[in-house]
């Protein structure tokens, strides 16, 4: 009839299933965690490409670094300036879309990416935005001559006429 201990091996096999199951999912979980927390900072971008220009730019302008945005400014730019943009927080982070490099000029594209005020139902709501930079090399190095407005940053604010 019905052995007693054949019952108890057979109902033992799906648990240790499920453990086994529960185990490499709980290792799943931790490796995703550690890439996401130790993923740091993106790659330093050469330095004396356009590309690499924004890249730092960008961070001096997000980390409200105005002297060190300034630096990476031709003086056309920093004429034009009317000082830093004022409509809000600083972006979240900007993204590279593409580079077009030509002799003397140079145009970027990003995407900048805001956060928005307050939390929603799922939790913290983002918003992007595509711009592009001009560049202009200047003495052999590439300058920006046109930021785009949410990355405006200069200290300079023109005398009204």
């Amino acid at each position: 009839m019905d052995d007693p201990a054949a019952t108890g091996r057979t109902a033992r096999k799906p648990d240790r299933i499920l453990l086994a199951l529960v185990g490499v999912v709980a290792v799943l979980v931790v490796v995703a965690l550690a890439v996401v927390f130790t993923r740091g900072e993106p790659a330093p971008l050469d330095e004396a490409s356009p590309a690499g220009v924004i890249q730092q730019y960008s961070r001096a302008v997000i980390r409200d670094d105005v002297p060190a945005a300034e630096t990476f400014l031709t003086e056309g730019a920093r004429s034009r300036c009317s000082g830093s943009y004022s409509g809000g927080q600083r972006p979240a982070r900007v993204v590279l879309i593409s580079t077009t490099e030509r002799t003397d000029s140079a145009t970027v594209r990003v995407s900048i990416v805001h956060a928005a005020q307050g939390n929603g139902p799922f939790g913290p709501s983002e918003y992007e935005t595509e711009d592009v930079f001009l560049l202009l090399k200047v003495n052999g190095r590439w300058m920006i001559d046109q930021p785009p407005y949410p990355l405006m940053a200069c200290t300079q604010i023109p005398v009204k006429r």
